[in-house]
């Protein structure tokens, strides 16, 4: 009858570093989810470029703004604590027109959009990326135009906040579309089926 342990690794396998399964998961996760699958991630969340507009600004709406928004590469930065987290900055350059029947100044816009998101695990096996949605708080932009009657509009006409609701808006709606979610959730008992399956 065998007396070991059954907690006793063999002796061939002495020189492995034996781990709990606590410690296991969270070495995991660590490796798992970077920086770089996060922002592969988010990258499909924001998508590459949509169109806001005609909105009507300024008093009676008498300005009709449109913009062209273009979304860069995120830039993902990971905390790791008792939480894994992540500093996500989406830069855009924006395209902006207002048109006031007898002129048309057009503006250029930089802005970034600062996310969180969080690593989390789910029943029955699932890796998630939690993303915070933004608010207009969360979304910062800076304004350049040709002329200062341009300038004197666009602050007038309340243009920048606008904008600034009307990014944040748009990107709550593609972070809970269905296909970002999907982007999101890694269905780790899948992904072992699958590796094991062709081995």
């Amino acid at each position: 009858m065998d007396s070991s342990s059954p907690s006793e690794p063999p002796a061939a396998d002495a020189a492995l570093q034996y781990l709990s399964y606590e410690e296991f998961g969270r070495r995991f996760f660590e490796v798992a989810v970077t920086e770089k699958r996060v922002a592969d991630a988010i990258g499909a969340i924001a998508g590459e470029e949509f169109e806001m507009g005609p909105m009507g600004q300024g008093p009676g709406g008498i300005a009709k703004v449109t913009a062209r928004v273009k979304v860069q590469a995120p830039r993902v930065t990971r905390q790791v604590g008792r939480a894994i987290t992540f500093d996500i900055r989406i830069p855009l350059e924006i395209k902006m027109v207002v048109d006031l029947r007898i002129d048309k100044p057009r503006f250029q816009v930089f802005g970034e959009i600062a996310l969180t998101a969080t690593a989390r695990a789910a029943a029955p096996l699932l890796l998630i990326i939690d993303v915070d949605r933004p608010g207009p708080r969360d979304i910062s932009i800076h304004v350049t135009s040709g002329t200062l009657r341009a300038e004197v509009l666009r602050v007038l006409a309340g243009i920048d906040a606008e904008i600034k609701r009307f990014i944040a808006a748009h990107v709550v709606g593609e972070i809970d579309s269905l296909g970002a979610r999907q982007a999101r959730i890694i269905d780790i008992a899948t992904q072992i089926d699958a590796g094991w399956a062709g081995m």
